[in-house]
């Protein structure tokens, strides 16, 4: 895998999670893909769900899942994806340094882009969409500094996939333990 043409290519996996947004953060299923980009997992990885514990109403994903195949094929199942299409704003509202030259935004051009940030503006889908935040990132976080499982052990996507899968397992179970004392 490599992370642009500049790159050199290095042996790499991606791994996916589709967390639970309504309050619990388990993980509901999990994905590795050979590639850096987001995007060309997205879809499969929600619609794996639909024979195991049935697919999501709503789908919230951030910008690196932004791909028109991916909202028909969700929408196609009857799944609501909100996905970002650019950050809100070019800076960190804490970044100190100076402020870069302006350059021309990007133009969105694609009628479901344009559609997708009409529709996070409104009040309702934004509301919705900020839960990614306090969902996914501490589950990431959690695995990563508390568990501390910082690198896969195996080679091979079968073998890392299985990885990854124990992982997942091990942060629900941890997860569970602590919903259940609550």
């Amino acid at each position: 895998m490599r992370r642009s043409d500049a790159h050199e290519f290095r042996q790499a996996y991606n791994a996916q999670a589709v967390v639970c947004a309504e309050g619990s953060q388990l993980i509901v299923t999990t994905d590795v893909v050979a590639t850096s980009a987001d995007a060309p997992s997205f879809a499969s990885t929600v619609l794996s769900m639909e024979n195991t514990i049935g697919l999501p109403k709503t789908v919230l994903a951030d910008t690196g899942y932004a791909s028109g195949q991916a909202v028909r094929d969700l929408r196609k199942k009857g799944i609501d994806p909100l996905v970002a299409i650019g950050r809100p704003c070019a800076r960190r509202p804490y970044d100190f340094r100076p402020p870069p030259e302006d350059r021309e935004p990007r133009r969105i051009t694609e009628p479901w882009r344009l559609a997708m940030k009409d529709r996070l503006e409104t009040t309702e889908a934004g509301d919705i969409y900020r839960l990614r935040k306090q969902t996914v990132e501490p589950v990431f976080g959690i695995i990563k500094s508390i568990m501390g499982f910082r690198r896969f052990s195996l080679r091979s996507l079968a073998k890392v996939t299985t990885e990854w899968t124990l992982v997942a397992l091990a942060y629900n179970c941890k997860r569970m333990a602590r919903l259940h004392a609550a």
